[in-house]
């Protein structure tokens, strides 16, 4: 018996990272997944479980991507009991005196109204399924604190874990729960860029070394099992006590 056996979930970002290995860590404890990505590796991740992960394209910034990835769920699935919105984009490191509006709505569109499109569409399919559900979103300890050069992105990173917390409060009574992981630093395709200029970064957390993408994505395994059904509205950094520490 797995932790999800029965349950069906919709992961976002599932070609590489965190996302891939949520899809991996849900298939292996028994959940039929839809993996969603915009690059195609999705394809990749699905070919490992046969008929349990299905594939599919998805812009989380564009809706008509989002509403066709549900639509299919529930015509292959029949039900939807979890949502992971996992996709994300740094963008290009800047001062806000420097940002632009191109790259205002590329992080933007992807980390926030990405995210939103997951909540909107999820809860549409849970409610029509009346059986309740998980929604876990991928926010970042940059979401509570600053980092320089980063001020859009934690904007993003922050707007989640409002809507996050929204979330819980407004579907809380249809049995729709809503929680917000907050990694560190993970060995992840999306971190490579920063660790090869700031490769001091893994030392910085007290447990002494970056993360991998499972061991964030774990979380997201109890958060969305029977488990944890009595866990809404938490903001939860998995970031091996970095953000604990006064900058020293």
């Amino acid at each position: 018996m797995g932790l999800l056996d029965g349950k069906v979930a919709v992961i976002t970002g599932a070609g590489s990272g965190m996302g891939k290995s949520s899809a991996e860590l849900f298939a292996g404890e028994g959940a039929k997944v839809l993996a969603l990505d915009v690059t195609g590796a999705e394809e990749e991740t699905a070919a490992a479980f046969g008929d349990e992960v299905i594939a599919a394209h998805c812009d989380v910034s564009k809706e008509d991507d989002v509403v066709a990835a549900f639509d299919l769920a529930l015509r292959t699935f029949g039900r939807v009991d979890s949502v992971l919105n996992v996709a994300g984009i740094s963008g290009t490191p800047k001062p806000l005196h420097e940002v632009t509006v191109d790259d205002y709505a590329a992080v933007m569109g992807v980390n926030l109204w990405g995210v939103i499109l997951g909540i909107k569409h999820g809860v549409r399919a849970m409610l029509a399924g009346g059986h309740g559900g998980s929604i876990v979103n991928w926010s970042s300890i940059g979401g509570n604190l600053a980092f320089p050069g980063a001020g859009l992105y934690s904007a993003s990173k922050a707007g989640i874990i409002g809507a996050t917390r929204s979330a819980a409060l407004d579907y809380g009574p249809a049995g729709i729960r809503s929680n917000a992981i907050c990694p560190g630093i993970a060995l992840t395709p999306m971190n490579d860029d920063t660790l090869a200029v700031m490769p001091e970064l893994p030392t910085k957390p007290p447990i002494g070394r970056a993360s991998t993408a499972a061991e964030v994505s774990e979380l997201a395994v109890f958060l969305c099992s029977d488990r944890g059904v009595y866990v809404s509205g938490a903001i939860i950094p998995v970031d091996g006590g970095w953000s604990i520490k006064v900058a020293i």
